[in-house]
């Protein structure tokens, strides 16, 4: 068995472990799943009135300063309110601050120049967590602002929304069944048919195996170029090759290096 046959093997392997826990599979499940994204929020929010009307999955936001965080799940209902699920495994990548940002780029995308900000439809950032990162034994933990008025504390009613969904709970709801299936390997032991279906397909199914063997080949060689791109910035500041001899070491082409050093130059 040759290198390639090897790794293709390891991918088949790979795919019957994956689950909606797993941020890369769940955005391959629910990319134009309409039906599965409006499930999803509406057991999280307990609403049965959530029409979705737009999902894009792995999708870039920037702010003024570039700086950006790749969405898992964006969704956008018929009154216009915006979602963002995403998926953290690791307790670290679940902290406040990183909600905050999330939340700030929402609303820095939704609103366009020209617009009231009381015209600001609401947005939600949603967190399924891996872990109970907020250690309280709740399956789900709302994040609010509120004013202090004297020793009384009153909702603030911004309209941004923070949801913390703990991964771990196993209760006999509708929640505890949801967390049951974004941990489940096999499709055919998921409560939902709405998101077993998907899985099924990327699982079992000829033609979704052979399109999630090449998404992971393409995250593969995606992940390949980019740590040759930071190498290629880190040479770039020693200044001790040119940049011809950058490309060639890290199999770039010259074109992405010129531009890896003029974005290093405008960082500066």
């Amino acid at each position: 068995m040759n290198t390639t046959e090897q790794t293709h093997q390891q991918d088949l392997e790979r795919l019957k472990s994956l689950r909606y826990m797993d941020d890369d599979f769940m955005s391959v499940c629910l990319a134009d799943n309409f039906e599965g994204v409006e499930l999803i929020l509406r057991i999280v929010l307990g609403r049965e009135d959530i029409k979705v009307k737009s999902v894009r999955t792995q999708e870039p936001l920037k702010n003024l300063q570039g700086r950006s965080a790749v969405l898992d799940v964006h969704a956008i209902d018929s009154t216009d309110k915006e979602f963002d699920v995403e998926i953290q495994r690791k307790d670290a990548g679940a902290g406040a601050k990183r909600a905050r940002h999330n939340s700030s780029l929402l609303d820095a995308h939704i609103l366009n120049a020209g617009d009231d900000t009381e015209d600001i439809p609401d947005s939600y950032v949603i967190f399924i967590t891996e872990n109970d990162v907020m250690k309280g034994n709740q399956p789900i933990y709302p994040v609010e602002r509120y004013v202090t008025i004297g020793e009384n504390k009153v909702l603030f009613g911004d309209g941004s929304h923070i949801i913390y969904v703990n991964g771990k709970y196993r209760g006999n709801d509708e929640i505890g069944k949801l967390m049951h299936d974004f941990s489940c390997t096999n499709p055919d032991d998921m409560n939902y048919e709405t998101l077993a279906k998907k899985a099924r397909y990327f699982k079992q199914d000829e033609k979704g195996v052979a399109a999630m063997c090449k998404i992971m080949e393409d995250m593969r060689n995606e992940a390949e170029q980019n740590k040759a791109k930071r190498t290629a910035v880190h040479l770039i500041k020693l200044g001790k090759m040119t940049l011809e001899e950058i490309a060639e070491a890290t199999e770039l082409s010259l074109d992405i290096v010129k531009e890896l050093e003029s974005q290093s130059m405008q960082l500066a």
